[in-house]
C-alpha cells in the first residue's frame, strides 16, 4: 500500500534523486523552460511552485530556504526580484506541463514544463482574436 507516499523515487537512491531535482530546479528558474520525462517533470513542478511561494514571502528566512535548495545565489536573486514580481497577483499554478512526444532512443515520454505567462499577454491575445466589431466594442 502506498499510503502517505508523497514523491515518486525515479528509481535512484535518496541522494542522487534529491541531487538531480536540485540541479533541475535551478535549470528551470534560470532558463525558464526545460525538457525532460513526464515523471520528471511532474516532480520538478511541486518543488518550483513551492520556490515561487518563498519568493513570493520575500523574507530573509524564505531566501535562506530557497539558497538551502536551490545553491545558486544569482538564480536564488532573480527568483525573489523577477519571479516573484512577476507573479505576485496569481494565487499559484505558475507552470504548466505540456507532452512533446516521445525520446528517440528509449521512447520515453517527454514534456516541456515552463512559466504561464503574464495575464496582460492573454488579455491582448484575446482581443486580437476577436471579431473586428467586437473589438472597436470593447
Amino acid at each position: 500500500m502506498r499510503h502517505r507516499k508523497v514523491e515518486n523515487k525515479l528509481g535512484r537512491t535518496t541522494s542522487h534523486r534529491k541531487a538531480m531535482l536540485r540541479n533541475m530546479v535551478t535549470s528551470f528558474l534560470k532558463y525558464e523552460k526545460i525538457k525532460t520525462t513526464n515523471v520528471k517533470a511532474k516532480e520538478l513542478k511541486k518543488i518550483a511552485e513551492k520556490m515561487i511561494t518563498l519568493g513570493k514571502r520575500g523574507s530573509l528566512h524564505a531566501r535562506r530556504q530557497a539558497l538551502s535548495f536551490v545553491r545558486d545565489r544569482e538564480v536564488v536573486g532573480k527568483l525573489f526580484d523577477e519571479l516573484s514580481s512577476r507573479y505576485r497577483e496569481r494565487a499559484g499554478g505558475y507552470t504548466r506541463i505540456i507532452k512533446v512526444g516521445c525520446r528517440m532512443g528509449d521512447n520515453a515520454p517527454m514534456s516541456l514544463i515552463e512559466f504561464v505567462r503574464d495575464i496582460e499577454k492573454k488579455e491582448k491575445a484575446k482581443k486580437r482574436l476577436l471579431p473586428r466589431r467586437k473589438r472597436e466594442a470593447a
